[in-house]
């Protein structure tokens, strides 16, 4: 299963994310933020690629400030979104 990745500003808006998105039910997993990925906040969430339109949704309607979503390449990460 390919999996997402969320990269914060902030630990804040992090915390904040973990909490919605569990809430809705998706798994998720709480990360270090990879060195590729410049962010300024040292926690990333990772979860299920096919929750992406879900997470999307929940980032969007409840506000939460990220740097953006990344998928793993064979070179590192891209952004997505």
């Amino acid at each position: 299963m390919d999996t997402l990745l969320i990269a914060f500003d902030s630990t804040q808006q992090a915390l904040r994310a973990e909490m919605l998105l569990e809430y809705a039910d998706i798994e998720i997993d709480i990360c270090p933020t990879p060195k590729e990925i410049t962010a300024g906040c040292a926690l990333s969430i990772a979860f299920p690629s096919v929750e992406l339109e879900q997470v999307k949704r929940i980032i969007v309607s409840e506000n939460v400030e990220i740097r953006g979503l990344f998928e793993k390449t064979p070179d590192g990460y891209d952004r997505i979104h």
